[in-house]
C-alpha cells in the first residue's frame, strides 16, 4: 500500500540516525513534527524548514507541490520565504511538460510572496509519472509545533476537510463519476486555496499548535496533533465543515471527506480564553474557521483522536489512495 511510512518505523529506524548532533536544532524528526526549527547562527529569530514530495495528482502537479511544501513552514509560525524544487520525469516525457511544472511552480511562488533559490531536475526510466519534491525554508521570532495542545485547548480548523482532496477527485476522476459539471468546474478550482499562509498569520498569535493535514485528511492531521501533543483529541464529525461540493465528489467515490487528502485546511489549537478572539480575527480577514472539539488530558492508554465515540490510536490510511491503484490497474 502507498503511503506514508508509519510512525512506529520511523521511531525504530530514521529518528535517532540523524546525523551530528547539533544545539542549534530546536526541533528535529519527531512523530507528527513536518518541519525543523533551527536557531539563526546570530540569534535573531528561528530557521523553519520543511520537505514534502507530490507524485500521485496527474494534474498541474506544480500547482499543489508549492503549497503542499510551504504549509509546513506556514503552520511553524514562519512566512515562507525560500524554496529549492527537484523535479524527476519519466524519460521521454516531452518537454512541454518540464514547461508547465516550471510555470506552475513560478506562478504558485509568487503568489505566496516565495523565492526559488535552486533544485534539481533530470529524466527517469522508472518513473511513470512526474515526481516533484520541494524544500521550503522561513523566519520566525515564533515556532509553534505540532506538538504544543495542552489539556482545555479548543480544536480549530480553518477552511473546510478534504479541499486538496476534493480539487484530485474532479481532476483525476471528475469524468468517471456521477456529479454535476459544474460541480466538478467548482472543485477545480479548489486548487487555489491550498496554501494556508494567510490563516496560519492570524492563528499563530494564538496556537499553541498548530498543523497541516495532507495525506489521510483532517482525521488524521488531528491524530497526529494528538500523537506528537501526547493527548486525547475530542472532537464532533458534525462540526468539521464540509462543503457541498466536497460532500458531492466523496459520495459518488464512495470516500469519507476527513480521510482524504486535506491540504488547504489549519488545524489549530488554541487557550479557550483566546478562542473567541481567534475566531474573530479570521472572519474579519475573510477567513472561514469553526471551533470542532476540546484537548483533554490522557487517562492512561495512547494519545488518540476520539471521533463521536470513535476512539483512533493507528495511522489513518488516505482513501484516494485505493482509486489510484484501481486506475493503474485499468490501464
Amino acid at each position: 500500500m502507498p503511503g506514508k511510512v508509519s510512525p512506529d518505523d520511523l521511531l525504530a529506524h530514521v529518528f535517532e540516525r540523524t546525523g551530528a548532533a547539533d544545539e542549534t536544532i530546536l526541533q528535529g524528526p519527531a512523530d507528527g513534527e513536518d518541519a525543523a526549527a533551527i536557531d539563526w547562527p546570530d540569534g535573531d529569530g528561528t530557521l523553519v524548514v520543511s520537505s514534502d514530495p507530490i507524485s500521485l495528482a496527474a494534474s498541474q502537479v506544480g500547482r499543489l507541490g508549492v503549497p503542499v511544501a510551504t504549509n509546513d513552514v506556514a503552520v511553524s509560525g514562519a512566512d515562507p520565504r525560500w524554496l529549492t524544487a527537484v523535479v524527476l520525469l519519466p524519460t521521454g516525457t516531452d518537454e512541454r511538460t518540464l514547461e508547465a511544472i516550471a510555470t506552475d511552480l513560478d506562478e504558485a511562488a509568487r503568489e505566496i510572496g516565495a523565492s526559488i533559490v535552486g533544485g534539481h531536475s533530470e529524466y527517469v526510466d522508472q518513473l511513470e509519472r512526474p515526481l516533484l519534491s520541494l524544500t521550503a525554508m522561513g523566519s520566525t521570532d515564533r515556532f509553534v509545533p505540532t506538538g504544543g495542545a495542552e489539556p482545555g485547548d479548543r480544536v480549530v480548523l480553518t477552511k473546510a476537510a478534504g479541499i486538496e482532496g476534493t480539487a484530485i477527485l474532479a481532476a483525476d476522476f471528475g469524468g468517471d463519476l456521477a456529479v454535476d459539471p459544474e460541480i466538478r468546474e467548482r472543485a477545480e478550482g479548489f486548487l487555489a486555496e491550498i496554501s494556508v499562509a494567510p490563516e496560519a498569520r492570524v492563528v499563530r498569535e494564538y496556537a499553541t499548535a498548530m498543523h497541516d493535514p495532507t495525506e489521510g485528511g483532517v482525521a488524521a492531521g488531528l491524530l497526529e496533533v494528538a500523537r506528537a501533543s501526547n493527548v486525547r483529541l475530542e472532537v464532533d464529525r458534525d462540526a468539521v465543515p464540509v462543503r457541498e461540493e466536497t460532500a458531492a465528489l466523496c459520495e459518488a467515490a464512495g470516500v469519507d471527506p476527513l480521510c482524504i487528502f486535506g491540504s488547504g485546511a489549519l488545524v489549530a489549537t488554541v487557550p479557550e480564553d483566546a478562542l473567541e478572539d481567534c475566531l474573530a480575527d479570521l472572519e474579519n480577514a475573510g477567513l472561514e474557521a469553526a471551533a470542532i472539539g476540546t484537548v483533554r488530558a490522557l487517562e492512561g492508554g495512547d494519545p488518540e483522536l476520539v471521533l463521536d465515540d470513535e476512539p483512533i490510536t493507528e495511522p489513518i490510511e488516505d482513501d484516494l489512495y485505493p482509486l489510484w491503484e484501481a486506475a493503474d490497474a485499468d490501464d
